[in-house]
């Protein structure tokens, strides 16, 4: 399968900086920060902003079966970085 990739960078409500990927089968801007959106308010992050300048596409790949395999059950992955819990 191929996917998108996009750069996303967020301001925790404590003050760190989250460096995560947000992976999805289309390139679509809007749906990449929804999804972003989605992962923040599922680990307690609600308020943090998320908008083109934070989650930018950065490149195309084939997803492993473990990336593929999330993102036909929920739309998206995230591959965490820095800062992420």
């Amino acid at each position: 399968m191929l996917t998108y990739v996009y750069d996303t960078y967020a301001k925790a409500k404590d003050g760190r900086l989250m460096h995560f990927d947000v992976i999805i089968p289309q390139k679509d801007d809007t749906k990449a920060i929804e999804y972003a959106k989605e992962w923040l308010n599922s680990i307690g992050q609600k308020e943090v902003e998320v908008t083109t300048k934070q989650c930018q596409f950065c490149h195309s790949e084939v997803a492993s079966p473990e990336i593929e395999k999330e993102i036909q059950q929920k739309g998206y992955y995230i591959y965490k970085m820095e800062g992420c819990p």
